[in-house]
């Protein structure tokens, strides 16, 4: 059977089989993953439904079946920093949880099918995660968040351990963070990071080992690596008792390790890639030891993952061959890797990759009904010249829809997409989202601009004090190097962003005359009121992005966009969750109602029960609907018989 002969719209218009509610329907975030069971062969992961809310729920491969650990109500999600993870730790045939509903850690067994979860500590202003079972003492020790009566106040955070009956007992404290508690395989050491305002943790974190007392205090802690200029991250034990590190002293996240007589440490394996990502969720691993001898890691090479057989004696690095160009987490068992990975026509998916047999075992996948593979965008990976000299990266996804073809001569509009962090990167895995918008005719440049991760320390601090400057000059610079190849429309230029790229977009609207129309998720419009509404873990982070008080404050004026709205005359739509407690929603809405005064075409779309990212399924198809109609609307690419999916202000016909 021959198919039909592709028809003719205009890039922007084409009509598409991914709809918005598609898109919703097969948005499965899967995260922190786990290995456990009696012997260690079952594989344990979150996985988000976003037809409940976006609720987190523990799923469990045993044998040849996967099952549901902790239906509803149970949200396995924590909130320590904000951002979580870390929510869960297995041992064995139990798992302990955080449970986001009342941030109380619960018990399960799963030696008994018909158990339900039990309550371990108790209900109070206390939070919990990155978790390690302390089998000897017969007690879990993790970070805790404590939270006081006012609301204003900033929490302490400690490693604590918590007894068999709930009991909580405080193991380290005096910094003002902490993270990854990790016992040595013979339960006499624990290792642990901390760090201090006004540091983040990719700049400056202290790696710390201690022996376990016979109380269970913690003796005479030992400094081991990091300071104020070196990050350190994921320390790890072998299983013949070496503690192991990533650190970034080199100018890249590389692989060390502490020598026996705890002296010295050693690097593994220098290389001018990333073993490690940033801290800004807990839980996050890239390597781990298939036995003493052998490690298994992930490292990042100008943006794509790799998957490498390490072994330490002689610093030898070996490929192992997989279909993945990112490799988000993974965890290695004796036998076989387990890995969150996904690449450009590949989703996010768990893999089993078994040491003994060839080919890739697929456990789960975020996206259960995937498009034609001749349907998908495959993006290119793009260098440019940027400002003052700089090379900036991106990946570009070109239009493509089998079905559609655009008139002859015409260019597509593109999207220019500033990641969220802004010490953060994207990523070139399957993304329907992405899809969506490259079936109906757009190109999409998703920019790794000078701050973000996965090109080394030196790509890294090209922000620091330049937020709002270096990424922005990076995306209309991408911009324009779309133009300049003909493969823009340069009447037609899109740029859209969350959290720290809602400011990216807003500074790019306001202070540069590239994009025509543009669209915040969550984004900062004043950066003196994050400082005054941010939470403990970001609230002295502008120190590094801008400039410490009093510097920071004429250039706060200079770089908040809504100081400018005077400049800004771009038509704009935001979409803002309600209970955002990283952006709060009056950032946006100081912008809306500035526009609106100004008569210039906004729109505003506010959500109930979204925090710092959407995650419910009804609330992604709406955000995804209004966004296109607001650009096909601003283009004059609308249906005018169809009924408007927001409401836009200003709007003239």
């Amino acid at each position: 059977m021959t198919s039909a002969p592709p028809i003719t719209a205009p890039y922007g218009a084409w009509p598409s089989t991914i709809s918005a509610a598609r898109v919703a329907a097969g948005a499965t975030p899967l995260s922190t993953l786990m290995l456990g069971g009696a012997d260690g062969s079952d594989i344990f992961w979150l996985a988000g439904r976003a037809a409940e809310a976006g609720r987190n729920t523990l799923l469990r491969h045993h044998g040849v079946s996967t099952g549901e650990l902790t239906p509803a109500p149970f949200n396995v999600r924590s909130r320590v920093h904000e951002y979580g993870g870390g929510a869960y730790q297995v041992d064995g045939d139990t798992v302990y949880f955080s449970h986001f509903a009342d941030n109380r850690v619960y018990k399960l067994d799963l030696t008994d099918d018909g158990a339900a979860p039990v309550a371990l500590t108790a209900a109070g202003k206390q939070r919990f995660a990155d978790f390690v079972v302390d089998r000897a003492r017969g007690r879990l020790i993790g970070v805790r968040e404590l939270h006081g009566d006012d609301p204003h106040a900033q929490p302490t955070n400690t490693i604590c351990a918590i007894d068999a009956d709930g009991g909580e007992t405080v193991l380290a404290q005096g910094a003002d963070f902490y993270s990854s508690p990790r016992l040595s395989p013979d339960g006499r050491s624990l290792a642990w990071l901390s760090w201090d305002h006004p540091r983040m943790p990719w700049q400056g974190t202290t790696l710390w080992l201690a022996d376990i007392g016979d109380d269970g205090t913690l003796a005479a802690p030992l400094r081991i690596a990091g300071g104020d200029e070196e990050s350190v991250c994921q320390p790890e034990w072998s299983p013949d008792g070496l503690l192991h590190f990533v650190s970034d002293r080199s100018g890249w996240w590389n692989l060390y390790r502490l020598c026996r007589g705890r002296d010295r440490t050693e690097g593994l394996c220098p290389m001018d890639t990333e073993f490690a990502s940033p801290h800004w969720t807990f839980g996050n691993s890239m390597y781990g030891f298939r036995s003493a001898s052998e490690i298994i890691c992930t490292y990042i090479d100008k943006g794509v993952s790799r998957l490498a057989r390490l072994l330490p004696g002689s610093g030898k690095l070996e490929a192992i061959a997989n279909p993945y160009e990112e490799i988000r987490e993974l965890r290695v068992a004796p036998g076989y890797i387990a890995m969150l990975a996904g690449g450009p026509t590949i989703p996010m998916e768990l893999a089993r990759i078994d040491f003994t047999e060839e080919g890739v075992e697929i456990l789960a996948q975020s996206i259960e009904e995937l498009p034609d593979e001749d349907q998908l965008s495959i993006p290119a990976s793009i260098s440019y010249p940027s400002a003052n000299g700089r090379t900036a990266h991106a990946f570009f996804y070109p239009p493509r829809n089998r079905d559609v073809t655009a008139p002859a001569g015409s260019k597509p509009p593109v999207i220019v997409i500033s990641h969220g962090g802004p010490t953060g990167m994207t990523v070139n895995t399957l993304n329907l989202k992405t899809q969506f918008w490259t079936s109906r005719g757009f190109g999409v440049l998703d920019v790794n601009y000078g701050g973000s991760t996965g090109f080394g320390r030196a790509y890294r601090d090209l922000l620091k004090g330049q937020w709002g400057i270096v990424d922005v000059e990076d995306c209309v610079a991408g911009a324009q190097a779309l133009v300049e190849r003909g493969l823009a429309d340069g009447e037609r230029l899109i740029i859209r962003g969350g959290s720290a790229g809602g400011l990216t977009t807003l500074c790019a609207l306001t202070f540069h005359n590239v994009f025509k129309v543009g669209a915040s998720y969550y984004g900062v419009s004043d950066l003196k009121g994050l400082d005054q509404d941010s939470h403990k873990f970001e609230s002295h982070y502008n120190e590094y992005l801008i400039a410490p008080q009093p510097q920071a404050e004429a250039l706060y004026q200079a770089r908040s966009p809504i100081n400018h709205t005077d400049k800004l005359a771009r038509p704009m739509i935001f979409f803002q969750g309600l209970d955002d407690k990283v952006v709060p929603p009056q950032q946006s809405e100081m912008m809306v109602d500035a526009l609106k005064a100004r008569g210039v075409p906004v729109a505003y779309v506010p959500l109930e029960g979204e925090g710092h990212g959407f995650r419910k399924g009804e609330n992604i198809v709406r955000t995804l609907e209004a966004e296109l109609y607001f650009y096909q609307r601003m283009f004059g690419l609308h249906d005018p018989a169809a009924t408007p999916p927001v409401h836009i202000d200003n709007l003239k016909d």
